[in-house]
């Protein structure tokens, strides 16, 4: 995305500062447009995934051309979670993933609600069983067990349960296990869904980083750092004066967003 036009729309959906409230500000005031990154820093952010490695290996591509320009930063890829679900090559994207967390990049790769209802559905089918319904039978699907949704049983489900496991290699497992809650790099904070206003980084709770949405949303005062998140839904990449939401819906959109972070550079690659 041009400059310009990235400031066009930081400016369009900015918060009028003068008219926010005292204690909108408590416990941060960094701004979109005062946010930096260390010098020397540059991150790749990508939103969510969905199960499209064919949007996701392209990306890749492109990001590695984009690096091969400058030698002289050190490059992070920050990944924003939800890679699973909805999209028809979940098993495919944790392959890919697992490639690109052990090459020589810096990578950081979060965990998205999605990664959550996955585990908790593996731990107790039955319980989790309404992660089906969010899109985990195109996953139970990728990794070889069939499922039909429409008047699902008990036993069905502990049965997919059973065969998921059975499936699943202990390297993916692992990968969707132990995935970070959240990052912080220079004046950013990097989170699958956003945090809870009012509430230190430090002290937020782990279901809101992975579920939160609308109080997250509505809210226009600053945080501690600017919050960079996915899992809301957007036609184009929102720049608004506390947060960055790059969540562009690829598995319908075939549009899978990155956003370019380097000093106080902020583009759409």
């Amino acid at each position: 995305m041009p400059l310009t036009r990235l400031n066009r729309l930081i400016s369009r959906r900015s918060t009028n500062l003068a008219e926010a409230k005292p204690d909108d500000f408590a416990g941060g005031s960094v701004s979109l447009k005062s946010a930096t990154l260390p010098e020397g820093q540059r991150a790749y952010v990508i939103g969510d995934i969905h199960g499209r490695k064919d949007l996701l290996l392209p990306l890749l591509d492109r990001i590695e051309r984009d690096r091969s320009h400058s030698n002289d930063v050190r490059t992070h890829l920050i990944f924003l979670g939800d890679y699973v679900d909805r999209g028809p090559m979940s098993s495919g994207v944790i392959d890919q993933m697992l490639d690109i967390v052990n090459s020589d990049m810096n990578v950081i790769a979060l965990k998205g609600n999605h990664e959550a209802a996955m585990m908790s559905f593996l731990q107790d089918p039955v319980k989790g069983k309404r992660w089906l319904h969010y899109g985990g039978d195109a996953t139970l699907r990728s990794y070889g067990v069939d499922i039909d949704l429409a008047g699902l049983s008990e036993e069905t489900i502990v049965k997919a349960g059973r065969r998921l496991k059975k499936n699943l290699p202990d390297s993916h497992l692992k990968f969707i296990g132990t995935l970070k809650s959240g990052h912080s790099m220079g004046d950013y904070f990097f989170v699958h869904a956003g945090i809870e206003p009012g509430t230190a980084i430090d002290e937020q709770r782990e279901h809101d980083l992975l579920w939160i949405r609308d109080s997250f949303l509505a809210h226009e005062g600053l945080y501690e750092k600017v919050v960079v998140h996915g899992h809301s839904i957007i036609p184009e990449p929102e720049f608004r004066e506390n947060r960055i939401g790059i969540d562009t819906g690829a598995f319908y959109s075939n549009i899978l967003t990155c956003l370019v972070l380097e000093g106080d550079r902020k583009e759409i690659l």
